[in-house]
Order: C-alpha cells, then sequence, then structure tokens
C-alpha cells in the first residue's frame, strides 16, 4: 500500500493575500491555482515545488469558517515547518517580516522558534535533530 498525506486544508479570507504570503514571507511555491468558478479556486502552497504535503488555500464561505481563520487549532501551534537549515531559515523570515513569538531554543529533537503566519495561527520552525 502507498499512501501519503497530501494536503491540509488552511482557510484564509483572500486567496491572493495568502498565495502572497506563503511564496513571498516563506518562499512556499505555488503548485496549483485553478478556478473553479463562482469565486471559488483551487489553490495549493507547498515549501518543496514537487512532492511533499501542501497546503489548500481555501478561502471561507460561510460565517462559521470565517470565525476560525488564525484560530485554527484553538491556539495550538498548527503547523510544523521543517528545515534543513534553521539559521538560514530563521534569518530569512524575520528579514521576510515575520513575527517570532520566542527566540530559538534547542529541544532534544529540534532546534524550534514559534511564529505567527499572516493570520495569527501559530507555526514551528524546526530543525531536526540527527
Amino acid at each position: 500500500m502507498n499512501r501519503r498525506l497530501a494536503l491540509t486544508t488552511f482557510v484564509v479570507d483572500d486567496y491572493d493575500r495568502a498565495i502572497a504570503w506563503f511564496t513571498d514571507a516563506l518562499g512556499f511555491h505555488l503548485r496549483q491555482d485553478i478556478d473553479q468558478g463562482g469565486g471559488k479556486r483551487w489553490v495549493v502552497v507547498s515549501p518543496a515545488a514537487e512532492g511533499g504535503a501542501g497546503l489548500l488555500l481555501a478561502r471561507a464561505s460561510s460565517d462559521v469558517q470565517a470565525a476560525r481563520i488564525g484560530d485554527q487549532t484553538g491556539g495550538r501551534v498548527a503547523f510544523f515547518l521543517e528545515t534543513d537549515d534553521f539559521q538560514r531559515d530563521h534569518a530569512a523570515m524575520l528579514a521576510a517580516g515575520i513575527e517570532f513569538l520566542e527566540a530559538p531554543r534547542e529541544e532534544p529533537y529540534a532546534t524550534v522558534a514559534v511564529f505567527r503566519d499572516l493570520y495569527g495561527n501559530t507555526w514551528d520552525l524546526l530543525e531536526p535533530r540527527p
């Protein structure tokens, strides 16, 4: 059996605003942007140009969905961005204006720091230990 986690829904208020943030600030790749009619689009961004898991940017289509923007996990760290060079990516993200909530710290599993995305969701930037 060959299975993998492919996409995670990421609720946004505006497709283009979210695409710009993910591609410009985080350096993600826009893998798909397909018009589905009626103002709906299939938009996928990911850290890698090909392969690996991605985020399906889904514009909120109801008040209930809009209420979840920026709090998709009830205040817990929602996403984990793994890197092979923490210092490089941390510096680039700071230069792009990304808000880190703490200084980098060393944990038994990784070098890690928590940051916020454009909506306020919290993420870990981490470089795993070998």
